[in-house]
């Protein structure tokens, strides 16, 4: 109904019922009707214009208009998995020599962050498709029925619009596909159920010889809650895993998100990615862009190393905090963050990156580590190190205080899931066992083994040097902040006056 229409029957209506009311007829029925029929209109039309064709979600949908594969890094394996597999979209007569079933679904699993969405993008510019996305968020209303009606209009939607635009295939993306594929629980009738039956009947509805030709591309962090039908050959028929990169792949990232931006020659990207081992590829563009800003706020021209420095502390530990401690806590904290920085240095030499005593988050101090290389496989020698460094701090708390603080809790809950890990992995003296086999005594007596032991090799490892904390002490205290080669400058000098040598072989 057009604007003047309305306005029409807005002001024809009251004076019709005065006028009725004015012959004398009862007008209650009819206004009770009137009120029923607006009603039942108002929610008719709310039902069919939930998510469905707003100007917001057409923006949404529409065809990336340039994104490449080159474009997304740190993914080399995921990115040539999924070419070859949009490659039996592409050449569709040649896979038909040979009789191979092109596929209908691709799954991408792995961390938030990686690039999942990303690569969707890239699969329809590579494959020259109409790309259709939408999240599994959008398909849960409190309306029954809604969510698959939503799917129908979905692949729908990826049809008509690779018919208008005369394209031979769509790419249709779910994110987050665990919010209406988990798995279905028997006995329950629930909303999400419908949603799935319904995804999984559009997807053995799509022939692979039709035109315009539909391959769907889902994602998600949780595969293990999906539901074993919608993993099955036939409808996701690959599933791609989309890891956190390597340091070639950060550097790679660094790389492609440093073009835009004014970085000095005498900062080291690959040094930046060395010291985000664990980061994804949203984490290292976030370290890009804080290193810009604090460059801006400094008013420098260039992104200099002190800025990517404090962009990967900001990133992985919060801003600074404007928390002041009194000088007591300030010298604890010191000797707690010493504490840490000697342990990693005598157990893995060159690993510490930054000490600090700059509150940042929940933390007053922190010891942020460098490991020379990425490691994804650790022996059990290796294991009892990292619980070393994780105890040195409260142990240089108990060697000059004669006891804790609170301060240790977080490095306490690392040391017990590393003792945990050990654990699982067989490397303890229960040997191969089934955590849930093996009573709860036996585990925590295990467990305190493990941790007294180590415990006490770190106490006597730091009373050998016992005078590197007295001698660090007040340059920490007026500095602030230790680089890694100032630490070890300052380790070293102290060292050729006052250590003996100790090894470190043994200790485990």
């Amino acid at each position: 109904m057009s604007k003047l229409g309305k306005e029409m029957l807005i002001g024809f209506v009251p004076v019709l019922l005065v006028f009725l009311v004015f012959l004398g007829v009862n007008v209650m029925p009819v206004v009770l009707v009137g009120v029923l029929l607006v009603s039942l209109l108002y929610l008719t039309r709310m039902r069919a214009n939930i998510g469905g064709t707003s100007s917001e979600r057409k923006g949404k949908s529409r065809t990336p208009s340039y994104l490449t594969f080159d474009d997304i890094g740190g993914q080399d394996r995921a990115k040539n998995e999924l070419m070859e597999a949009l490659d039996f979209l592409i050449k569709h007569e040649e896979i038909r020599k040979f009789g191979i079933r092109p596929l209908k679904g691709i799954l991408l699993t792995g961390p938030p962050g990686t690039g999942k969405t990303l690569m969707a993008k890239a699969a329809a510019f590579y494959t020259n498709s109409v790309f259709v996305s939408a999240s599994g968020s959008e398909f849960v209303e409190m309306y029954v029925g809604v969510g698959a009606s939503r799917v129908r209009d979905l692949f729908k939607e990826a049809r008509s619009r690779a018919a208008k635009e005369n394209k031979e295939s769509a790419i249709l993306f779910i994110d987050e596909i665990d919010v209406i594929g988990g798995k279905r629980e028997g006995g329950q009738h629930r909303e999400y159920d419908q949603t799935l039956n319904q995804l999984l009947t559009e997807m053995d509805g799509i022939h692979t010889s039709d035109t315009p030709r539909i391959l769907i591309i889902a994602a998600t962090n949780r595969k293990e809650m999906l539901d074993s039908a919608l993993l099955r050959p036939g409808r996701f028929d690959r599933h791609i895993g989309v890891d956190l990169p390597d340091k070639k792949g950060r550097r790679h990232i660094l790389q492609l998100h440093a073009a835009n931006k004014p970085v000095s020659p005498e900062a080291s990207l690959e040094r930046v990615a060395g010291e985000t081992f664990g980061f994804s590829g949203a984490q290292l563009e976030s370290v890009m862009n804080e290193a810009a800003i604090y460059a801006m706020r400094e008013e420098r021209a260039e992104i200099g190393q002190q800025h990517f420095s404090l962009a990967i502390d900001k990133v992985m530990m919060g801003e600074k905090t404007d928390r002041e401690a009194t000088m007591e806590e300030r010298k604890r904290v010191a000797l707690h963050e010493l504490g840490h920085a000697i342990a990693a240095e005598k157990v893995k030499p060159g690993t510490v990156s930054t000490v600090s005593l700059s509150p940042r988050g929940q933390a007053l101090g922190y010891v942020r580590h460098n490991p020379p290389q990425d490691q994804y496989l650790y022996t059990r020698a290796e294991l009892e190190q990292q619980i070393m460094i994780a105890l040195g701090g409260a142990v240089a708390e108990e060697m000059f205080y004669g006891g804790r603080s609170t301060g240790s809790r977080n490095d306490f809950e690392q040391a017990l899931r590393l003792v945990r890990t050990m654990i699982d992995s067989g490397l303890t003296s229960l040997g191969i066992i089934d955590s849930e086999m093996v009573s709860q005594e036996q585990l925590m007596k295990e467990n305190a083994s493990i941790l007294n032991g180590l415990h006490q090799a770190t106490r006597e490892m730091l009373e050998r040097f016992r005078f590197v904390f007295e001698q660090s002490l007040d340059i920490l205290l007026r500095e602030e902040v230790l680089t890694g080669d100032q630490f070890r400058e300052l380790l070293g000098k102290v060292e050729q006056t006052n250590a003996t040598p100790v090894s470190t072989q043994g200790l485990a």
